[in-house]
């Protein structure tokens, strides 16, 4: 039998090596924590952290218990139903999870969904005394890179034991009512002049007929409807990814590949925060802020803004956010006209 080279066989060895590690990731982070209910069909379920968490009789607890665990069985069944290709992550796309070794936790941060304040939260919880109040710390301190670690700066073996072994948890939010708190807080304040730089300028050369000198140079009056057309033209995301601010939610957090423990929304922010904080034994100790505005983007003011926007944009617009409306089971806005 003919023998390979030696250098065949060390360039065969180091792919073999290759392929073993991102077996082994792929299988690590579709795997379940142990005692973790799943979305197989086998009919065991072993006591998970919400089934202790919620083990007494207390109405309240047992309503909660369900509400968390229907979530997660609707989002399982969403991705089996409407998910194909299965792929490998890789450290990269593990950026928006931060991880908490204290106190074994992992949160994908979505922008527009109170990642400020869960960002908060966790200085608090990481930073061994130095931060007490996650109020008393900075809105643009929390988003200050390197104040809390991320799932992407570890090593593979490391990122393995963490996703097999730490609660993860996401907060999502009606995909429609994020993309119009997206626009009004980067688009319509003048102190987001790096957005108005960086996007408004490219959006109106792109979209507005005949702009006027002022407008290209500053950017800072873009229309909903110029946002929209930006959004579904297929070549924003051949030029660049979309901005984190209104990418999608399974495309930042990918919940069909990483098994989330809770799923929290927006909608049910303060009961969901409290079930998360009690998992992670610090609810006695730790109090999810709680936001006083006035003028937050809900289902009315969504309706507003998509009122001047035509039947073919808000289709393929709709189009483009589908999966974020499958996988949390938010229903089509009524206000659409598709």
């Amino acid at each position: 039998m003919m023998r390979m080279p030696r250098g065949g066989r060390l360039f065969l060895a180091t792919c073999l090596g290759s392929l073993f590690v991102l077996v082994l990731y792929f299988q690590s982070i579709n795997k379940p924590e142990p005692g973790l209910k799943t979305g197989s069909r086998s009919g065991k379920s072993r006591r998970g952290p919400l089934q202790t968490l919620y083990n007494g009789d207390e109405p309240e607890l047992v309503a909660a218990q369900k509400s968390l665990q229907g979530r997660r069985e609707v989002l399982e069944e969403a991705c089996l139903s409407h998910t194909r290709k299965r792929r490998v992550l890789s450290p990269d796309d593990l950026k928006h999870l931060i991880v908490d070794d204290k106190h074994s936790l992992i949160y994908c941060y979505v922008p527009k969904v109170a990642c400020t304040n869960w960002k908060r939260v966790l200085m608090v919880l990481t930073s061994d005394g130095r931060y007490t109040d996650p109020l008393a710390i900075p809105a643009n301190e929390a988003h200050v890179p390197g104040n809390l670690r991320t799932l992407s700066e570890f090593s593979v073996p490391e990122i393995n034991l963490r996703l097999r072994s730490y609660l993860k948890f996401i907060f999502v939010r009606e995909p429609f009512e994020r993309l119009v708190s997206a626009y009004r807080n980067k688009f319509t304040r003048s102190y987001n002049t790096a957005f108005h730089k960086r996007y408004g300028t490219k959006i109106i050369r792109r979209h507005r007929p005949n702009p006027e000198p002022e407008a290209l140079r500053q950017g800072n009056d873009v229309s909903f409807r110029e946002f929209v057309q930006y959004l579904v033209d297929p070549r924003t995301q051949r030029e660049e990814p979309f901005n984190e601010h209104w990418e999608r939610v399974h495309s930042l957090c990918h919940p069909c590949l990483i098994h989330y423990d809770v799923v929290g929304k927006y909608e049910t922010l303060e009961p969901d925060s409290q079930a998360v904080l009690r998992l992670a034994g610090v609810e006695g100790t730790l109090q999810f802020p709680t936001s006083g505005k006035s003028t937050r983007t809900d289902g009315n003011m969504a309706a507003g803004f998509f009122k001047h926007i035509s039947p073919f944009y808000q289709k393929k617009l709709f189009s483009l956010y589908r999966m974020d409306f499958l996988l949390f089971n938010y229903s089509t806005p009524e206000y659409l006209r598709i």
